[in-house]
Parts: structure tokens; C-alpha cells; sequence
């Protein structure tokens, strides 16, 4: 018999609880006499593992408060782990040990251990109830008659080992994909062949695609969807505007940013009696040309979003539509769904109305020309656009409204700066700038949650099953330490037994704002909130402090949007019969769940790619200076952002001056036991690039001079608000890892 740990598991899985006697488990499994030694020491590692419990007798078993808890692996590229549970609720640390035959992104099943001294939930790996990965991507090296693929994404552990005559044409430093043809186990490493040599790693170009195969973005399109997006026609037809209202004489504008190619909204104003402005939100009508169930969109739901790179985006919708046809050039015809809502003076809606409608663009202007034109005054840009000039300053008039009204109710507005990556003709990072957010950016986000939000409304009024944006209310717990943490500051905030108003979060960053610790506790405060994601239930939006609310303004690159459309389009019509509403109500969940998960996907390749090009632009400054901002502390050191440059790296704790630090993961920061050198997010310092990795994508940092500290605020040097406790913890999570409220899009948009 062949000693199988599933086997052994499935004993006890659907008795967790029962511990049977070595000698029962021999029968059960038919071990021999000659195999009892070798079956006896695999009980014992799997104990070791925390797989098994062994109770004297040598009877085994698992314990019974473990059994079912089902999730999702992260590793830490350190080795060790934590399993997100399916149904919610805390995560589970799982040390490095039990993880031999795991790898990053298996769902997995875990045993609860009782929690330690640290108080952190521990868990024991079960089983693996469906591997993440098929593939790795990695830098092939030859190694005597065999290769080996070092996995580019540090979460995946181990090397994957190349037999003889399966690294097919690859060379020693190439990027290459390699399919796995054997997992993990206890005592050995995965095996795999090479199916795929993507080039240099040190070519732009292999970069992306490095990115791409990594994450499994669907990259070209299938011929059958190439077919049908050829077959659509460029023009709009008379047949097509019938029955739409016609808004081709309104003076409607596009405002986009100066890359952007695919523009699917555009925005129109005019002023009423009693200080009313009427908006006119006209979004491209994707759902006029992607039909249900068409090749189209098959592919458009197996993407979920577009994925914008700072050289490219690998759209959702082939160039004819996403470019073409549905994309709202100015002087042309194009088919769109208008949302028309008429505000006071207050930036409440009175009136909202709904309807399919043909637009002719009058202008399609960028974020720096209408600031040219509102802010700066331009004397060129305003005789340029002389005949849209007062409906620009209408459209500024109605935005502030908005904003007050917005603030008003609590909508939280975080002020980080985000990073824009500067490329030059070969594709090499040429410099790291502020991405600019001026008026213009905010008329748009404004015209588009005014949008989003009446839609939402619409759609729940008629008790249609929809989809819904929503972010819900941070962790209590969460909530408790940044109070504390605060209040070493001076501020204080109300938090109810159940929940916070947002308003109240928004009236602490207000009276932040301007202050040394402003960026501290924007930062602080990003890290306590959840991810906003995609739901058929309305949870409502915390971040906007919206009671119901969806996406509906860009359907060319979000495929929810392309979902709410075409139930508005039903709703609209009285299309929509009863089993139309049973398919809905049983394919939404699902689809909200898919498009979440495509959402984080996509997040996380942007994310990667701005970082390899950050690490890139760093290469050739090793040794000079930079001030710095303190942005995460850990137990093992300090992450710091440079303050021109937008980029992160880290000085470990071992690189401070030397003595013991007592990490506060409460108050993020590192306290030094002897003369109480306080390290705290949020805190300034000048610091000197040590080294740059380009294999493990990491910017290394060490204090310059002698590492003075600025301070952010009030509580420096009081001794009684960090008390001395064990280091412990753990790394917490980029900031760009966690809900942000809601932005994205191309050309620096926020639209949530």
C-alpha cells in the first residue's frame, strides 16, 4: 500500500473528533507488517505538521473544533501564511513549517489551534482542496542536467525543478511559464516543464508580458470575438437612433485625461428657474452592441475590467468598440444611456430621469485644459472654448454644490498623493511625479457619483435585482485602536457600540488637514477600512456615506456597469418578465463575486507594474540621499516613502542604531527600550539607498547622517503612551492593498 496522507485525513474528516488506535488505522489503510515503521514515522510528521493530533496510546485523530474551516492561502515570502476563511472572520497565521506542501492562493482546509500569548489565531494546514496555480512564472537557470525556475512572485516559496529535456529551448536568466507536473510534498519540491520562453528579463516589453502571464490576464482575443467586434458597424444608423431621445444639439463635452483613447462619458449642464442646474450624464450604450450570451460577452465577463499599465491597457472590449463605435469621439453620432438629474441649490436631486439617447460630442477637452480654463485663466484656452465657457463654469458652479452636499453627510475623502510613472521611447522609467487631481478631475467625480447613485436608486425604487458597489463599515476592533491611537494626538472621535458615522472619521481628517500628523492619520485610518466590492445585496456605501449605490458610468471598462445597463434598459422598457427576474436574482451573486475577484486581479498587476518600474528608476541611486516619510512599521523594520519620488522601500530594524525596539503595533511604531527613540508612521527622515534588488523587486534604505527623527505631532517623548510590550505582529498591508473609498480609471480619474 502506498501511504497517502488524503487517505489518512479522510479517516477523520467526517468524524473530527474521533482518535483511533495505531493498530485500527493499519487495518483501515491496509498497512503491512513491513510497511509499519514507514506508515508510523509519516503519523508522526503529520503530527509534527499539526495535520494529526496523537493522544497517549499512540491513538490519532484531529481535534473537533477544527474541522470545516475552509479558505484562501496567502504566504509571505518569508515562508509562513495566513488563511482568509471563506465565510469571513479573522485570519489564521499558519506557520512556515505546516506549509511544505502549500502554495500561495490554494484554498485550503485548516485546523484552529487555541490562541497564543499573542492572542493571534493559529491554524494547521488539513488539506488542499483546490490549487491556485496550473503555472509559475519565473527566470529559468540551469543546474548540471536539470533546470530550475525561481517563481518571479516571492509568495510561491519554492523553485521549481526542471527535469532533463523539459526546459525545451530555454536559456539560463530567461523569463519563461512553466507548467507544473507535480506538486509539493513533505520531502520534496514541485516539478514542472517549460511551455512558454517570454525573453530577456530585462526587456520592457517581457516585463509586461512577465506580469501578465503571472496573473493570468487574457491578453489577445479569441478569433470568434475578433469576428464579431469586425462585424459591428463603425456608424450609427438611422435605425439604431430610433426611438432614442435626440440630444445632439445639447453642448456636450467629454473631460478625460490627455492618454485617455476610450471615453464613455460626457456631461452636459444647463441653468433653471429657482437656482436649479439640470445635469446630463450620457454614458456610451456598450449594451446596445454587446448582447447577453454573444462571444462579446463571454470574453468581456472573463476579463471583468480593463487593466491599465503605464505604457498600455489590455482593454475589456476589442479596439472596434472600446476605440470605435462605443467610445464618445467628438463630431460623431454615438448611442448612450442618459442619466438627466436636476439639483437645487443645496446639491440635492429633485428630479431624475432615465432614457436611451443619441449625443454628438461638441469637444473632447482634458483635466488641463479645463483647469487652463477655470483655474489659470488662460487667455489662449479661454477664447479657444469661448462657446462652452459658461457651461464649464456652470459645471464647476454645480460640482461645488455637489462636494458641500456630499461632506455634508459624511462622505470620506482621503488626501494621498498617488504616484505617476513617466516612460520614455524604450519603454524606462524617465521620472516619478505626483498625479495631479485639479478641478476638473473633481467636476467629473462629482457628475459621475451623482450618476451612479440616482441609478442605484432607480433600480432599488422598482425592487429590480441589481448590482450594487459597497463598502462596508470598518471592524469595531480596528476602529478602537485608531482611536486610541489618535487620541495621542489630541483628537477624538464618537464610536458607538455597533458602528462610526462616517461623517464622524471625515470631521477628524478635517481637523487634520494642514498639520504635521495629516498623513499619518489619513494613512492610518486607509489601513481600517474594508475593500469595496461588488454585491446583488444593498449594503450601502461606507465610504460615501451613500445609502445605495452602484456602477453604472463606465461600461466600456467595468463589466458591473455593463450589467446595471442593461436591467435599467430593461426596467426602461418593462422588458423584463418574471423569469428574467428569477435569472437575475440567480446569476447576480455570482457575477457580483467573479467581477469582485477580477477587480482585485487586476488591482494587483497595476500595482506590481508600477512598482517593478519604480525599483527600475532606483537601479542607478544607490548611495545618494532623500527625505523620507515613515509609511508602515513592522517588528522586523520600517517602510519609507521618499518624499519626491513616490517610492517605497525599507530599513530593517537590524540597520537602526543599535539596542533593543519594542514594536507598538497599536501606535505603528518601534520604541527603543534604552533611550526611547520613537520610529511612528507618519514620522520624516532622511535616508540613504543601501541597495536595489531587482530579483526580489526591493529598495533598500539605511538612515543618512545621524537619523534624526521628525516628529508628526503632539505624544512625542511621552513615555506613558507606549508602554513596553513584546515585539510581535505582523506586517500589515500596503495601503494600496486596502479599500481606498473608491477610485480608478485611466488618465488618474477617480471614479467610484
Amino acid at each position: 500500500m502506498a501511504i497517502n496522507r488524503e487517505k489518512i485525513l479522510g479517516l477523520f474528516r467526517d468524524n473530527p473528533g474521533v482518535f483511533r488506535p495505531f493498530r485500527d488505522l493499519m487495518q483501515l489503510l491496509g498497512v503491512t507488517k513491513g510497511q509499519r515503521a514507514k506508515f508510523k514515522a509519516y503519523l508522526d510528521r503529520m503530527v509534527d505538521r499539526g495535520e494529526l493530533v496523537k493522544q497517549q496510546g499512540s491513538r490519532y485523530g484531529v481535534a473537533a473544533s477544527s474541522h470545516g474551516i475552509t479558505g484562501r492561502l496567502s504566504v509571505h515570502r518569508d515562508g509562513y501564511g495566513f488563511v482568509t476563511p471563506e465565510g469571513g472572520g479573522e485570519d489564521l497565521f499558519i506557520p512556515a513549517r505546516y506549509l511544505r506542501e502549500a502554495m500561495h492562493g490554494d484554498l485550503v482546509e485548516v485546523m484552529a489551534s487555541p490562541r497564543g500569548r499573542t492572542g493571534k489565531r493559529e491554524g494547521r494546514l488539513m488539506r488542499i482542496v483546490e490549487r491556485a496555480h496550473t503555472t509559475v512564472v519565473g527566470r529559468f537557470l540551469t543546474a548540471g542536467d536539470h533546470g530550475v525556475v525561481i517563481p518571479d512572485d516571492q509568495r510561491v516559496t519554492r523553485e521549481l525543478i526542471i527535469p532533463p529535456r523539459a526546459g525545451g529551448e530555454a536559456q539560463t536568466g530567461q523569463m519563461v511559464v512553466a507548467r507544473i507536473v507535480n506538486y509539493p510534498t513533505d520531502r520534496s519540491g514541485p516539478t514542472a516543464r517549460v511551455v512558454e520562453v517570454l525573453g530577456s528579463s530585462d526587456d520592457p516589453e517581457v516585463e509586461v508580458l512577465t506580469i501578465i502571464r503571472k496573473h493570468d490576464l487574457p491578453y489577445q482575443f479569441p478569433d470568434e470575438v475578433t469576428v464579431e467586434a469586425r462585424g459591428i458597424a463603425a456608424e450609427v444608423s438611422a435605425d439604431d437612433i430610433a426611438g432614442r431621445v435626440d440630444l445632439r444639439n445639447r453642448p456636450t463635452v467629454t473631460i478625460d485625461g490627455e492618454t485617455a483613447r476610450d471615453f464613455d462619458d460626457a456631461v452636459s449642464v444647463s441653468r433653471e428657474e429657482g437656482g436649479r442646474i439640470r445635469l446630463w450624464v450620457s454614458i456610451a450604450d456598450v449594451a446596445h452592441y454587446v448582447r447577453a450570451g454573444s462571444a462579446l460577452d463571454g470574453e468581456a465577463y472573463l476579463r471583468g475590467t480593463s487593466v491599465y499599465f503605464p505604457d498600455r491597457c489590455i482593454p475589456m472590449l476589442p479596439e472596434e468598440l472600446s476605440n470605435g463605435i462605443c467610445s464618445l469621439n467628438p463630431q460623431v453620432d454615438r448611442l448612450t444611456m442618459t442619466a438627466e438629474i436636476v439639483f437645487d441649490r443645496s446639491g440635492m436631486p429633485v428630479t431624475t430621469a432615465f432614457y436611451p439617447s443619441v449625443i454628438r460630442s461638441a469637444a473632447r477637452l482634458t483635466y488641463t485644459q479645463v483647469k487652463g480654463v477655470l483655474v489659470d485663466r488662460n487667455p489662449g484656452l479661454r477664447e479657444q472654448y469661448a462657446h462652452l465657457l459658461d457651461d464649464l463654469h456652470l459645471m464647476e458652479e454645480l460640482s461645488i454644490r455637489l462636494t458641500a452636499r456630499r461632506r455634508e453627510r459624511g462622505s470620506i475623502d482621503f488626501d494621498l498623493p498617488e504616484p505617476q510613472i513617466i516612460l520614455d521611447l524604450q519603454g524606462q522609467t524617465e521620472a516619478i511625479v505626483k498625479a495631479e487631481r485639479n478641478l476638473a478631475h473633481r467636476i467629473i467625480e462629482e457628475f459621475m457619483l451623482a450618476a451612479n447613485e440616482a441609478v442605484a436608486r432607480h433600480l432599488e425604487s422598482r425592487g429590480t435585482p441589481s448590482l450594487y458597489r459597497v463598502h462596508e463599515p470598518p471592524d469595531q476592533e480596528k476602529l478602537r485602536d485608531f482611536r486610541d491611537f489618535v487620541f495621542n494626538f489630541g483628537y477624538q472621535f464618537r464610536l458607538g457600540e455597533d458602528s462610526v458615522q462616517p461623517a464622524e472619521l471625515q470631521r477628524l481628517l478635517d481637523q487634520a488637514e494642514g498639520k504635521p500628523e495629516e498623513r499619518m492619520i489619513n494613512e492610518v485610518l486607509l489601513r481600517c477600512m474594508k475593500q469595496a466590492r461588488y454585491s446583488d445585496e444593498n449594503l450601502g456605501h461606507f465610504g460615501l456615506a451613500a445609502p445605495c449605490y452602484t456602477h453604472f458610468t463606465s461600461p466600456i471598462r467595468r463589466y458591473p456597469d455593463l450589467v446595471v445597463h442593461r436591467i435599467l434598459k430593461g426596467v426602461l422598457a418593462k422588458s423584463l418578465r418574471k423569469q428574467d427576474l428569477e435569472r437575475l436574482a440567480e446569476t447576480l451573486p455570482e457575477t457580483a463575486s467573479h467581477t469582485s475577484k477580477r477587480e482585485r486581479v487586476a488591482m494587483e498587476a497595476e500595482r506590481e507594474i508600477v512598482e517593478l518600474k519604480k525599483v527600475q528608476f532606483m537601479s542607478d541611486k544607490v548611495g545618494e540621499e532623500f527625505d523620507g516619510i515613515i509609511s508602515g512599521v513592522t517588528s522586523f523594520g520600517l517602510f519609507i516613502e521618499l518624499v519626491e519620488l513616490f517610492v517605497e522601500g525599507m530599513i530593517h530594524i537590524s540597520t537602526l542604531p543599535p539596542e533593543f525596539y519594542s514594536y507598538q503595533e497599536k501606535q505603528h511604531s518601534l520604541v527603543g527600550e534604552r533611550s526611547r527613540t520613537t520610529y511612528r508612521i507618519g514620522d520624516q527622515l532622511r535616508v540613504k539607498v543601501a541597495g536595489v534588488s531587482m530579483e526580489r523587486k526591493q529598495i533598500e534604505f539605511v538612515l543618512a547622517g545621524a537619523g534624526v527623527v521628525t516628529p508628526t505631532g503632539a505624544g512625542r517623548g511621552n513615555s506613558e503612551a507606549y508602554p513596553r510590550i513584546p515585539v510581535k505582529g505582523k506586517r500589515p498591508r500596503s495601503k494600496s492593498a486596502v479599500a481606498r473609498g473608491e477610485k480608478g480609471g485611466s488618465g488618474g480619474r477617480r471614479k467610484r
